[in-house]
């Protein structure tokens, strides 16, 4: 139609695209590497005609370098040099348009991905700061004890140094965010109740309600023993006789229901306490569940209850 042989089409189509393909080659490695924001995309739509007009400027040097003795093709060429550098620019400007969409898209995953790393590596220190403050606040407690029953009663200091070796070697095996069987929980809750007895003596008694289905919940480990620890201390507070601390487990509404019950005086004035045992484990409940509201305090009929409820991690 134009006067030129399909030889002389087939060799100005190859040599037009290679050239393409180099160019667009060219802007998605350097998008690569540098990506503009927002306020310098005229410097991207400068950058895309400087390129198209270094593209068109090639082409014809190379096709007149090949076909500059046909008159008829050269002055084809001269004609078609707008049409080329329209076509030229919409490609390399369309190329650049999905190569910042696409690497802007790669660097959001990327600070997505940094940003869950760095809250996850924040809350696990957290975790593991809270496990920190809770081993002192306990062992400190314990060898207190131990300290005042050596001259009176030896034997309960001796079985109480023993049974808080096996306590704290077991804190030691687990992770602060491990989740772990509600009945082994259970079991390591019992080594440090045995520790508590020998230090109240006849005073403390606990009282055990766990339903079966419950022993096979999965709970974060060490989470119990601040709640008992917290019941005992307000709950032996001025008195002399005899107290019960009750544990009781339900599975309700795809939750695991722990209740953790001591009795107490309204009208006596409570031990003043840094609050450290609840308000580590609301704290541990919130890290691991990113949830607030699993941890209810609640008084009933001279009880304080204490009301906790682990989420299915199988969901």
């Amino acid at each position: 139609m134009f006067g030129v042989s399909f030889r002389i089409a087939l060799i100005d189509g190859i040599v037009t695209n290679i050239l393409l393909m180099l160019f667009c080659l060219l802007i998605i490695n350097t998008l690569r590497f540098y990506l503009p924001r927002s306020s310098r995309y005229l410097n991207i739509l400068v950058w895309c005609l400087l390129l198209t007009g270094l593209w068109v400027a090639l082409q014809r040097w190379l096709l007149l370098l090949f076909f500059g003795s046909n008159e008829e093709y050269a002055a084809f060429l001269g004609k078609s040099l707008v049409i080329r550098a329209v076509i030229g620019f919409l490609l390399l400007g369309c190329v650049t348009l999905i190569s910042i969409l696409w690497y802007n898209w790669q660097e959001q995953k990327e600070n997505e991905k940094r940003e869950r790393d760095a809250e996850k590596l924040a809350k696990d220190a957290e975790l593991f700061k809270l496990r920190q403050q809770l081993q002192p606040h306990f062992l400190f407690n314990s060898l207190n004890s131990i300290n005042a029953l050596i001259g009176a009663r030896p034997d309960e200091a001796r079985r109480m140094v023993q049974q808080l070796s096996d306590f704290l070697r077991g804190t030691m095996r687990k992770e602060e965010n491990q989740l772990i069987s509600f009945s082994e929980e259970l079991e390591h809750l019992k080594l440090y109740l045995e520790i508590e007895k020998v230090r109240f003596g006849y005073r403390l008694k606990t009282e055990m309600d766990i339903a079966d289905e419950s022993l096979r919940w999965k709970i974060p480990s060490l989470l119990l023993q601040p709640i008992v620890e917290n019941a005992i201390k307000f709950g032996l507070y001025g008195t002399t006789g005899e107290v019960t601390i009750a544990i009781r487990a339900r599975v309700a509404d795809k939750y695991l229901v722990i209740a953790v019950m001591n009795p107490y005086d309204a009208d006596m004035q409570m031990p003043t306490g840094t609050g450290f045992g609840l308000n580590s484990v609301k704290r541990r409940l919130y890290l691991l569940f990113a949830r607030s509201d699993l941890v209810e305090i609640n008084k009933e009929k001279n009880y304080f209850v204490v009301v906790i409820k682990i989420p299915d991690t199988n969901e």
